[in-house]
């Protein structure tokens, strides 16, 4: 029987499993359980051998399969919503929309070896799931305190969420010792390598030499891993990126299909600011911007990274706002190649250089990149919207 057959066969006693008390989802032990055998109870060795093949293949169909992956998940306090997920490191293009209906979700996709999931819920708080082919993994939890959702299914997932659920109760230095120890214990685990990237890169103070240093463990362990080596590479090549280096070479192409590069930061002030649509203080960052740019021209130049999953969304927000220098969307939100050029990982993000091009201050608030204007330009009426 080919494969195709084999799954529609399933199917279908997993369904009249189903009718016979069963619950779709039940798994397979419940379906086999409720699959209505007739006749004597002595059965001959052909029918015995086709039992064995229906309950061999009713478990298959509710496994996540040979080359898939799936995550299935149940929620509290939330019976009805939707979410994003995307792939830092290419499991999908994209990203995807997850709906939650009565409270439950499921989301299988094709998956030959290993991958990296970060779900983002309407809050905009994430959670990382890693994908195996064949895996399947379980999600849940408390909606209103998604920090204590319960990931099982593989390793990884569960060394993952013994972490997070400690690292609740640490503070930043106690964290940031925990995820030294968690590596040096499992520099195998993709674990590892996703929190030296969101504990220790992907922060508002990029800790460079830490994380090269972590890196280079886990390359030890396996010498062979591409894309470790890659992001070592990148961040060694980051580390001047603090205050005091330099601004990096970078190359991308704005909302409007233009090309954008180092060249576009040449004034007597440059800025570079990650701002979102959901985040109010990136906006009014976004505003003193334009403000000075109006008043001062091209002695303040700007490039903008937004990191909406909708570009149309932000386009919109770009003419409302009358925006007119170059912003990056690539609907990749944290993901956009962009924002990891820059060591950029929070919203507001930004980095400020002088003509020179060195870098004078990093993730500025509002009010603080207000002052910094003030400072090199002298204040400026505004009218219209009021700005802070």
């Amino acid at each position: 029987m080919g494969y195709a057959a084999s799954i529609a066969l399933a199917t279908s006693l997993h369904r009249r499993a189903a009718a016979g008390g069963g619950r779709p989802g039940d798994g397979g032990e419940r379906a086999a359980r409720h699959f209505p055998l007739r006749g004597a109870l002595s059965f001959s060795r052909k029918f015995h051998a086709l039992a064995a093949l229906i309950a061999a293949l009713v478990l298959a169909s509710c496994g996540a399969g040979n080359g898939r992956f799936r995550i299935e998940g149940r929620f509290r306090n939330l019976n009805r919503g939707e979410f994003y997920v995307y792939s830092p490191d290419g499991g999908i293009t994209g990203r995807d929309t997850i709906q939650v209906v009565d409270g439950r979700f499921s989301y299988n996709v094709p998956l030959s070896g290993n991958a990296t999931f970060v779900l983002i819920f309407p809050n905009f708080s994430q959670q990382v799931v890693f994908g195996e082919n064949g895996a399947v993994v379980k999600v849940s939890g408390d909606a209103s305190h998604m920090k204590e959702m319960e990931i099982t299914g593989t390793d990884a997932n569960e060394l993952m969420t013994k972490f997070r659920e400690a690292a609740n109760r640490m503070s930043p230095p106690e964290e940031k010792a925990a995820v030294a120890g968690f590596v040096a214990e499992n520099p195998d685990s993709p674990a590892s390598l996703y929190l030296i990237t969101s504990r220790l890169l992907q922060t508002a103070n990029p800790d460079y030499a830490e994380a090269a240093r972590l890196l280079r463990m886990v390359l030890k362990d396996d010498p062979a891993n591409g894309r470790v080596a890659l992001l070592l590479k990148q961040v060694e090549r980051l580390r001047p990126s603090t205050v005091g280096g330099r601004l990096p070479q970078f190359a991308a192409t704005d909302t409007e299909g233009r090309s954008v590069g180092r060249k576009a930061l040449s004034g007597k002030l440059n800025v570079v600011s990650a701002w979102a649509s959901w985040n109010y203080d990136s906006q009014n960052i976004q505003r003193w911007l334009r403000r000075y740019r109006k008043a001062k021209g091209s002695q303040l130049a700007v490039v903008s990274i937004c990191v909406d999953a909708d570009t149309a969304l932000c386009r919109r927000h770009l003419r409302a706002d009358s925006i007119d220098w170059p912003n990056v969307c690539d609907g990749r939100m944290w993901a956009t190649p962009l924002m990891a050029v820059f060591g950029l990982a929070t919203v507001p993000g930004n980095i400020v250089a002088d003509a020179s091009g060195k870098i004078v201050a990093r993730n500025l608030g509002s009010a603080q990149m207000r002052e910094l204007l003030e400072k090199e330009f002298g204040k400026i009426e505004t009218t219209g919207r009021r700005l802070r």
